[in-house]
């Protein structure tokens, strides 16, 4: 027995499943049986002593969990930091172990209570005394990482809790004797996992598999080179055998009903400090400033959400509520995160939703010079769909061409700052580009923020139940209105147009004038151009719905026609091309972009082959734009939904929901989804303009 090292334990007294605070405990209520835990942990407790020296703690009437000592707190030399425990079915502990530890002579620090901790079930010491691992997500608060390295003078290493099913660290995660390490990878998540890699080498790492992680083997009890379990898998004990490890078996199967196991059940009391070592800097913490309608919006959860959903965690320092439905919030939250870079990582998409630092902390934003042209400097800020401005010499500049996915470049003109998107492709040697989050902010509308002048659509997502006819009014309104005040309105559309019979309505919309761009790819106006001239889209009589003999050609036919005449324009000069979609753009000089792709016939002349041509004359057209159809065109309308600012009404049609949902979901309040074939929904637009255009007449 080693008289230096000690461990306290409780006997399972009182100990019994009597609710249930983790998914080990469901089905099990009542169902444990108090000799059989007696009998189990007797054996370990003779285990431990063997070995070590136990020390224990009088069990309580009314805390059967009591019995799992490694929650009482965390031990470092003659400190402790005492567990505020996560549910009410616990807290009653605490006193109990703090009068122990008070006894012993330990200097106790206590949490905040709004600050969960569950002691050395959440945070275990590397075995060489080099920091603290220390785990969060479900029990144990982030928040609480900083008090234990300002407390304990130890450097914290977070790891983000993911699988229920181990929620607490010593569940999944076992530091052993020379810098070994026992877990079970797929209980963290990706950031935990890539730090546990950076501190522990390959081949001191020994992960469990799933059928050894579910009957608790992490859960060890780690005495010089023996680890005490519940038990483990030959191919365990083998990875053990072979690094110098004796695995020394016990069934503790009436604890694992409540959750736990041998780690569960006994706190290591003596934990020696390395006086060399000390507490690096404290977690990363920023305060967020939130204005607008925070709960009607949703913004708020969504807010919160994005925090702990990215590995953080956040604490809410003021929240007043608008004392009117149109009177805005405000918040502040205070944000946490285990190191820099998961905190710039939260930082980047709150600045997207709209969130900005507090004017005592605002500076101006970082500016990086390109050195390679078509390249960003690392850690470039990429830009979203919403209006943004970047803070230069103390002054806010808004940016220009705001668009998604491109990066904020800084230049001086005779005139002033001026900051705008560019596309990776066109940053240029010597730009200076924005890098990091600092100095950013964007300007976002909430829902509630909406008047009744705004593009509602009985509010944003996709129409898949309402009654199309409905939403087709209400855009029908908005298409006159932006015609008759002198805006502009572009259609993004697919052959399918043409196949379902929407092209002559298609046709209508652009000669009566609520058409002012056009863009698609190669085949829109193929097969709109073979139903002019051939009366066929794709070898199918539109009128009688059969395929016609050798039609499958009429496609070919049509562009070797176009080709000859050398542009669409020229087509319709000649009086080649007489009707259609094509047709009415040239007649009416609305202005038209096609993008070529692999897949294209000919092509088209007028189609643009070069990639990067045809996604700046895309940009181009769609500037100014007010609303955007985009009909039964997924890669296209991605595309310009990607190069479209906030602000924009968008409609996205498809009768694939999926393609509808993947278009409308953009973050846009000012978008939405129809579901429905793109023929009958333009027919009911066509429908709808004219009714709008009767005069009103008394009955």
């Amino acid at each position: 027995m080693s008289s230096t090292l000690r461990f306290l334990m409780c006997p399972p007294t009182y100990y019994e499943v009597d609710y249930v605070i983790n998914p080990w405990m469901e089905g099990n209520i009542h169902k444990s049986s108090r000799d059989r835990a007696q009998q189990q942990w007797q054996k370990l407790y003779e285990m431990i002593h063997a070995r070590a020296t136990v020390e224990l703690i009088e069990p309580q009437p009314g805390w059967p969990d009591m019995v799992f000592t490694a929650n009482a707190g965390l031990v470092l030399g003659d400190r402790v930091v005492l567990s505020r425990f996560y549910h009410p079915e616990r807290q009653g502990e605490e006193p109990y172990f703090k009068g122990w530890f008070e006894s012993q002579g330990y200097q106790v620090f206590e949490l905040p209570k709004q600050v969960p901790f569950e002691g050395a079930g959440d945070a275990l010491l590397d075995r060489e005394g080099r920091w603290l691992w220390a785990g969060y997500g479900f029990r144990s608060e982030l928040d609480s990482h900083a008090y234990l390295a300002k407390w304990l003078d130890i450097e914290v290493l977070s790891l983000r809790l993911m699988d229920e099913r181990f929620y607490h660290l010593d569940t999944c995660f076992c530091p052993l004797t020379d810098g070994y390490l026992l877990y079970y990878p797929p209980a963290f998540d990706a950031y935990s996992n890539r730090l546990i890699e950076l501190r522990v080498p390959a081949d001191k790492r020994i992960a469990v598999k799933e059928t050894d992680a579910v009957n608790f083997a992490c859960n060890a009890v780690n005495i010089d080179r023996t680890v005490i379990l519940n038990c483990a898998s030959q191919e365990l004990k083998s990875a053990l055998a072979q690094v110098g490890f004796e695995v020394v078996e016990t069934p503790l199967t009436e604890f694992l009903k409540a959750g736990g196991a041998a780690k569960c059940l006994t706190l290591r009391v003596t934990e020696p400090v390395r006086e060399e070592l000390h507490a690096p800097v404290t977690l990363p913490n920023r305060v967020v400033h939130l204005e607008g309608h925070l709960l009607d919006s949703g913004l708020m959860n969504r807010v919160l959400d994005t925090i702990v959903e990215n590995g953080g965690s956040f604490q809410v320092l003021q929240f007043n509520l608008g004392e009117q439905r149109q009177s805005p919030s405000q918040a502040d939250i205070r944000v946490m995160a285990p190191d820099a870079e998961v905190m710039e990582a939260i930082m980047a998409q709150l600045i997207t939703l709209g969130a900005i630092l507090p004017p005592s902390e605002v500076c101006d934003a970082t500016l990086e010079t390109v050195t390679q042209a078509g390249v960003a400097p690392d850690d470039f800020y990429v830009t979203t769909i919403y209006p943004t401005e970047v803070r230069v010499a103390g002054e806010w500049v808004r940016v220009q061409n705001q668009r998604m996915d491109g990066a904020i470049v800084v230049r001086s003109t005779p005139e002033g700052t001026v900051a705008e998107c560019r596309i990776l492709r066109d940053l240029q040697v010597g730009d200076r580009v924005v890098v990091g989050v600092e100095g950013i902010r964007t300007i976002r509308k909430t829902e509630s923020q909406r008047n009744n002048q705004e593009f509602t659509f009985m509010g944003s997502g996709v129409s898949s139940e309402r009654r199309v006819e409905l939403v087709v009014e209400q855009i029908a309104w908005e298409l006159r209105r932006i015609r008759d005040q002198g805006g502009k309105a572009i259609v993004v559309a697919g052959p399918v147009v043409i196949h379902t019979g929407g092209g002559e309505h298609l046709a209508k919309l652009i000669r009566e004038g609520y058409v002012q761009g056009l863009l698609g790819g190669n085949a829109i106006a193929v097969h709109d151009m073979e139903q002019a001239i051939m009366g066929t889209s794709l070898g199918v009589d539109m009128k009688r719905g059969v395929p016609v003999r050798g039609g499958h050609r009429h496609h070919l036919k049509v562009i070797n026609t176009i080709r000859r005449c050398g542009s669409i324009a020229n087509a319709v000069a000649q009086g080649i091309l007489t009707s259609g979609v094509m047709y009415e753009c040239v007649k009416n000089n609305v202005p038209f972009v096609l993008a070529g792709s692999i897949r294209d016939d000919g092509p088209l002349p007028d189609t643009l082959m070069d990639l990067m041509v045809a996604q700046r004359e895309y940009a181009r057209l769609i500037r100014g734009a007010n609303m955007i159809l985009m009909l039964a065109s997924m890669l296209h309308s991605i595309g310009v939904g990607n190069m479209t600012p906030a602000g924009v009404k968008l409609v996205c049609v498809d009768i694939n929901p999926a393609v509808v949902t993947k278009l409308a979901d953009r973050g846009s309040v000012e978008s939405v989804g129809v579901v429905t074939d793109v023929g009958l929904f333009l027919s009911l637009m066509v429908q709808q303009l004219e009714r709008l255009n009767r005069p009103y007449t008394l009955a």
